[in-house]
């Protein structure tokens, strides 16, 4: 009897890890779902970028004057917030162009106390996308990183790295902007477990999108998705007392603290703000096409 107690416990052992990559569909966001999913944020932008807030894609039409507040652009938050929990954007294009800076993440409401979760990021078509952990003090990722992408820091505490964070930059040419375009886009999923903070990506046309996310399954099982771009193991970050519960975030703004700063660096002609004022034109790509977002917990 002890003998069968005894291998009965070291199979439940043994099969426990694998049940907890496995989440159920919550939430589904498809075209007007985000209308009733997910507020308009009409606020100034806390990145200091030329940009007003208001409207689903960037304005491509006005010229714009010094004394204007900025381009009108947009910002969504979701309603509901989430713990733990997997996401996978369908997104068929992104924001492109000089002077753009769109990203997609997940943010707490005592930030950075709370935590912050950037799964897709970058500026002025600079290559490929970044993702990032931004927190409070005491949070570094330590520990062994099984991932795809090259890390750009390892402290993701804002008030030692000048809120720069802890971030990973894909080594995926087609994950950012018009490459990525090009391809038709592709699919990002990010998990936050327990264990930390896992982002993956694929491309429209790679042949290695896992059956659950091309299919939109209402079940997904993490462990079928391979190596993640990026890895943030809570090794050295505790994710209860880093992280809070967390809301959605989609937007897009122009210049500021990150896109205005390398402006000319990634090869973007003149004044950041010059730019996005004097040429709506060139704003014409700068908008998200997202097919559909799922969230599983």
């Amino acid at each position: 009897m002890f003998a069968t107690c005894a291998y009965l416990a070291l199979l439940t052992c043994l099969v426990a890890p694998a049940l907890g990559t496995t989440y159920s569909q919550t939430d589904s966001f498809q075209g007007s779902d985000f209308l009733s999913g997910f507020i308009h944020q009409a606020i100034a932008d806390p990145t200091h970028g030329r940009v007003d807030t208001l409207i689903l894609r960037a304005d491509d039409t006005t010229v714009l004057s010094a004394s204007d507040p900025g381009r009108n652009s947009v910002r969504l938050m979701s309603n509901n917030v989430y713990s733990n929990h997997v996401t996978i954007w369908n997104i068929r294009h992104m924001p492109e162009g000089c002077g753009t800076w769109p990203a997609v993440w997940e943010v707490g409401q005592d930030w950075p106390d709370q935590g912050e979760i950037d799964i897709l990021e970058g500026v002025n078509d600079d290559g490929t996308d970044q993702a990032t952990l931004h927190t409070g003090s005491n949070c570094t990722v330590g520990g062994m990183r099984t991932m795809t992408g090259t890390s750009t820091g390892d402290n993701c505490d804002v008030n030692a790295t000048g809120n720069s964070g802890c971030g990973v930059k894909s080594n995926d040419a087609s994950s950012y902007g018009p490459t990525f375009n090009a391809a038709g886009g592709g699919f990002y999923a990010m998990e936050r477990s327990d264990a930390g903070v896992k982002v993956w990506f694929w491309s429209r046309n790679s042949g290695s999108i896992p059956s659950d996310v091309l299919s939109g399954a209402t079940s997904v099982d993490t462990d079928d998705w391979g190596t993640p771009f990026a890895d943030f193991p809570s090794t050295s970050c505790d994710m209860a007392s880093h992280f809070g519960p967390h809301n959605i975030v989609i937007n897009l703004t122009f210049c500021g603290d990150w896109a205005g700063a390398v402006f000319e660096a990634d090869g973007c002609p003149g004044d950041c703000t010059t730019y996005v004022d004097e040429n709506p034109g060139a704003f014409a790509n700068a908008y998200f096409d997202v097919a559909w977002l799922r969230v599983f917990q």
